[in-house]
This record gives structure tokens, C-alpha cells and sequence, in this order.
């Protein structure tokens, strides 16, 4: 019989040449251990997802006691579902006032690809603009919002109508007109290697949307759910979005997503035609009964509100002469090391070591940590010891 690796390379479709090949057979908090019982730090949360660790008991027991209720029952939005109607009325409750209707879906880029549809049935306008080195998901209608060639030309001809524009830039600001539909920026920019607004330039862009009549969605898929140090990122900048996308913590480890908007807004969807917008799966009642306990925990506990002051924890203590910079967003950093060869070399030496990191899309000369924000101030001592020794190694090694 195939050993399990054999058969993940055989039967498994690859994303990549080199995947990371660990066979995980348990979660428990800011821990995921292997087949041999080495146990790792995950120190990038599964890329922004597990908020609250894995398996934490109040999501757990949400998800066995929805499965034993009932699981899918109809396409979303025919039936009333408790799980999903608790969920959208929490939300709308954290949430201003005008993005109180949410449309659940299964992920960050169905949730790209609803709002979309969204700003053109409601604008009758073709044009989207998003940002350069932005990521809003890889299905055919989000990655035609991706500027990098790299990613896209194997699939190219994408959507028309499709302009980008310099994140922070106010001059391109000029160039979003009567003829767009939308802007669509990540509060802050994630995969470019975590870059903040500066200068009021979301305030800048709200203006701008507003003298033009184009809508204005901000993507939190990955920043929302307190990883900022607020629940939601834009609550800092003072920029209400005519959209929200969420996604990635929003379920706890279940999968799920929703774009969020004025209910006046959204009913476009309703009619001519009927059905604009359907999803078979789309808040499944498992996954929003996880989301619900989810939210509910972070609310709770206290959670978001210790970020900032474990950030600069993580700040104080990465130290290091391979160091450039670390840009920082609360929980989501980038640790600039200079070169993708060093950040490649540190990555292999913390799995060796027990924790798990990564680089980012845009920015490969950058470390990623996104630890889930149970992680306590002990766990990111021991971390950090763990990234320097493994800087240190891999400074030895290139020097040689």
C-alpha cells in the first residue's frame, strides 16, 4: 500500500514543485503536531484563519452540535437558518449602521466575486479598479483584479474593464471616474508585505468614490477578525465601505466568507433577474454555527484588545542583524530579511526547529507571522528565540 506522501503527490492536485510534505495529524491551540508527534508553533495561523488556534473547544462543540441538528438543507437564502440568521445579526450589531445585510458564501474569493457582481447590477457601470500587488482570490473574476503578470498570463483573457491603481497614491486617485463601478483595496495591503494607509488615504478614496458615484469595497479577508487589534481594521482609519469581505477567521477553521452591505444595496441581487447571485453551500449551517461561536469568543474574551501589546512584544524581541525591517499591522508582520534565498533558508530551519512561517505573495523577501491571537506572551518568547536561531543558522550557512 502507498504510503500517504506517495499518494498525496499521485492523487493530491499540486499547487506547487516544492510543497512543505507534513503530515499533520492533530491541532490543539497555537500547535499542530505530525504523524511522529513533533509538535510545531504555527506561527502564521494557517494563513490568517485560526484566530483562536485549532480545535478551540467553543468552536468544536458548535460544529458537533449543529451536525447533529442538521447540516445542508437548501440553496442559501430559501429557508430560515438559525445559525446563519444569529451570525448576520451579530455581525450587523459590530458593524456601522449602513452594512447591516451580509451574504454568506464559502470563501474570501467567492465573497470578491459576489461583490462584483454586486457594484455592476447595482451601478450598470464596467469598470472595477483594485490596487497594484493586491490579492483578492484566484477564481477568473478575482484574479482579474491581480496586476501581477506573473500570476495571470497562463490564464489569460481575463475580465475587461479591469484598471489598478498605487495603493496610498493620491494622484491616481484622478483616475477613478463615472465609468467605475467600484474600487475594491485591502484595508491594508496583506500580501504586498503588509502595507498600511497612509496620509487619510482611505478618506482620500472615500471622497473620491463619492464625487464619482463609484462604490467602495474593502477587502478584510484576511485582516478582519480582530488580527489588526480592532475587530475589523477599517474601524482605525475612520472610512465607513459601502462593501465589507471577510473571510479566512471568520469560521474558526470551518470554511466560509461573506460580502456585507446595505440592505437597500444588496437586494439588487433579488431581481431582474431572480437569482442574481446563488450558492448551493454558501452559509452552511455548520460552518456559520463555527463562525457564530467564533465571533462570540472574540467578542468575549478579550482577545483583540491584548494584540497591540503582543505585537510590540514580537517587535522588542526580533532583534537581529539579518533583520531590515518588519512592517506591522498587529498580528500580521512582515520581517524583511533582503532576498527570497534567506527567507527560504529561515523557513527550513524553523520547521526543523518546530514552527511554521512563510513568505508572502508579492513580497518574497519577507518572513510571514500571523499567530493566532490566543498565542500568550511565553509562547512568542519562545518563538522568537526559535526565528533568531534560525536567522543566525541561515547567516552562517549564506556566508559559507
Amino acid at each position: 500500500m502507498a504510503s500517504p506522501r506517495a499518494s498525496f503527490l499521485k492523487h493530491l492536485a499540486q499547487t506547487s514543485e516544492f510543497p512543505l510534505m507534513l503530515e499533520i495529524e492533530k491541532g490543539e491551540g497555537i500547535y499542530l503536531f505530525d504523524k511522529d508527534g513533533k509538535k510545531y508553533i504555527d506561527l502564521i495561523a494557517g494563513i490568517s484563519v485560526s484566530s483562536l488556534g485549532h480545535c478551540h473547544p467553543a468552536i468544536v462543540e458548535a460544529v458537533g452540535q449543529q451536525a447533529q441538528s442538521y447540516m445542508h438543507t437548501l440553496v442559501y437564502g430559501e429557508f430560515v437558518l438559525a445559525p446563519q440568521v444569529e451570525l448576520a445579526t451579530l455581525l450587523a450589531a459590530q458593524l456601522p449602521e449602513s452594512l447591516n445585510s451580509t451574504y454568506f458564501v464559502n470563501s474570501g474569493a467567492e465573497a470578491t466575486e459576489g461583490a462584483m457582481k454586486l457594484v455592476k447590477r447595482a451601478t450598470g457601470r464596467p469598470e472595477i479598479i483594485s490596487c497594484y500587488k493586491a490579492y483578492h482570490g484566484s477564481t477568473q473574476g478575482a484574479a482579474s483584479l491581480m496586476s501581477d503578470p506573473f500570476f495571470t498570463q497562463a490564464f489569460r483573457p481575463l475580465l475587461p474593464g479591469i484598471k489598478h491603481i498605487d495603493f496610498n497614491c493620491e494622484w491616481c486617485l484622478q483616475k477613478i471616474t463615472t465609468e467605475t463601478a467600484a474600487v475594491i483595496v485591502e484595508t491594508i495591503q496583506a500580501e504586498w508585505g503588509v502595507r498600511k494607509p497612509q496620509n487619510n488615504y482611505l478618506k482620500k478614496l472615500r471622497q473620491r468614490c463619492d464625487e464619482v458615484g463609484a462604490l467602495l469595497i474593502f477587502d478584510e479577508i484576511q485582516v478582519g477578525f480582530g488580527r489588526t487589534g480592532t475587530l475589523f481594521a477599517f474601524e482605525q482609519y475612520g472610512v465607513v465601505p459601502d462593501i465589507l469581505l471577510l473571510a479566512k477567521a471568520m469560521g474558526g477553521g470551518m470554511p466560509i466568507g461573506a460580502f456585507v452591505a446595505d440592505k437597500a444595496l444588496m437586494s439588487v441581487l433579488s431581481h431582474d433577474p431572480l437569482l442574481g447571485h446563488i450558492t448551493t453551500f454558501g452559509g452552511h449551517p455548520v460552518c456559520t454555527a463555527a463562525a457564530l461561536a467564533n465571533l462570540k469568543t472574540l467578542l468575549k474574551e478579550g482577545y483583540i484588545t491584548s494584540v497591540k501589546k503582543k505585537e510590540a512584544l514580537f517587535l522588542d524581541l526580533l532583534q537581529h542583524p539579518l533583520i531590515l525591517q518588519i512592517r506591522s499591522a498587529g498580528f500580521i508582520m512582515a520581517v524583511d530579511l533582503g532576498s527570497f534565498e534567506i527567507v527560504q533558508k529561515v523557513i527550513k530551519k524553523c520547521l526543523d526547529k518546530g514552527l511554521i512561517t512563510d513568505w508572502f505573495l508579492f513580497n518574497d523577501n519577507c518572513l510571514r507571522i500571523a499567530p493566532p491571537l490566543i498565542i500568550t506572551e511565553a509562547q512568542i518568547q519562545d518563538s522568537c528565540a526559535i526565528l533568531l536561531e534560525a536567522m543566525t543558522e541561515a547567516q552562517r550557512n549564506w556566508a559559507k
